[in-house]
C-alpha cells in the first residue's frame, strides 16, 4: 500500500492510497472512507454502499441528492446503472471533491453536480428542487456526523423529498439504540426499514409512502438491478427488516 496523494485542509488530512487494484480515500491513519476499483469504478466495494442501493427496489429515481461525497463511489454506481439520472452531491471539503474527480473517476457530466457546501446549511436553502432519493452519508475521521441523527435534519430531508421519495441513511450499529433517531424516522416516514451489514454499518431506508411489494417481486427487482450494478443485492435484501 502506498500513499499517492495527501493534503491538509481546515478539517484535517485527506489521503489517497493505492493497493494496486484500488484507490482508497482516508481521513486519518488506519482509516478507510472510500474504496474504488480502478478498472471498474462503478462497482461498489463496500457492503454498506451496496446495501444503500436497495432503495432502487422501491423507486426508480430520476433525481437524487447525496449528502457527503466521499470518493464518489455512489455517484459512479448510480450514473452507470440508472439511465437518465440527475445527481447532486454536496460535500463540505473541496479537497475531497478534487480527489473524487482525479482518482475515483467521478464523471464530468451535465447530469452530475458537485457542490462544495455544508450539507446542514444546504438543506436550509430556499427553493431547492425536490428529489426522489436522498442519500446521507456524513462522516468524519471519528464516525457518523451528529447532524445526521438530529430530528430537524430528518425533517428537512423529508420535506425535500417528492411525495413517494426515500431517505437512505448510513449509520453505525450503535445508533440502532438511539430512541430519538427512531422516533424522528417514524414521525416523518411511513415505511422505515434497515439493514445491519457485515461491516456493522446500519443502513436505514425510509419511504414517505408505505411500499407493499411482495417478497417475490422484490427478489425479482433485486435480480434485475444486480445485473445492472454488477454486484448482488440479494444478500442485503435478505437482511432487510422493518424498523419498529
Amino acid at each position: 500500500m502506498k500513499t499517492v496523494y495527501q493534503v491538509e485542509d481546515e478539517y484535517g488530512s485527506v489521503m489517497v492510497q493505492d493497493d494496486g487494484e484500488c484507490y482508497i480515500l482516508a481521513f486519518a491513519s488506519h482509516d478507510e472512507q472510500s474504496r474504488c476499483l480502478k478498472a471498474a469504478p462503478h462497482i461498489l466495494q463496500y457492503d454498506y454502499t451496496q446495501a444503500m442501493l436497495l432503495v432502487l427496489l422501491f423507486c426508480h429515481p430520476k433525481r437524487v441528492l447525496l449528502l457527503g461525497l466521499g470518493g464518489g463511489t455512489l455517484v459512479n454506481a448510480l450514473y452507470h446503472a440508472v439511465s437518465g439520472i440527475h445527481i447532486t452531491a454536496v460535500e463540505l471539503r473541496a479537497s475531497v471533491i478534487q480527489v473524487a474527480q482525479r482518482y475515483f473517476q467521478v464523471p464530468n457530466a451535465k447530469r452530475i453536480e458537485l457542490l462544495n457546501e455544508n450539507a446542514d446549511a444546504f438543506l436550509l436553502e430556499n427553493e431547492l428542487r425536490k428529489v426522489d432519493v436522498i442519500f446521507a452519508d456524513l462522516y468524519d475521521a471519528t464516525g457518523t456526523a451528529d447532524v445526521q441523527l438530529r430530528e430537524d435534519f430528518i425533517r428537512r430531508c423529508a420535506d425535500l423529498l417528492k411525495e413517494q421519495g426515500w431517505l437512505v441513511l448510513n449509520c453505525w450499529q450503535e445508533q440502532k439504540d438511539d430512541p430519538y433517531l427512531r422516533a424522528s424516522l417514524h414521525e416523518h416516514f411511513a415505511d422505515v426499514r434497515s439493514v445491519l451489514t457485515g461491516s456493522k454499518n446500519w443502513v436505514i431506508l425510509a419511504g414517505k409512502v408505505a411500499n407493499y411489494q411482495a417478497s417475490n417481486v422484490l427478489k425479482e427487482a433485486a435480480a434485475n438491478w444486480s445485473a445492472k450494478l454488477e454486484f448482488s443485492l440479494h444478500k442485503h435484501l435478505a437482511r432487510l427488516r422493518y424498523l419498529e
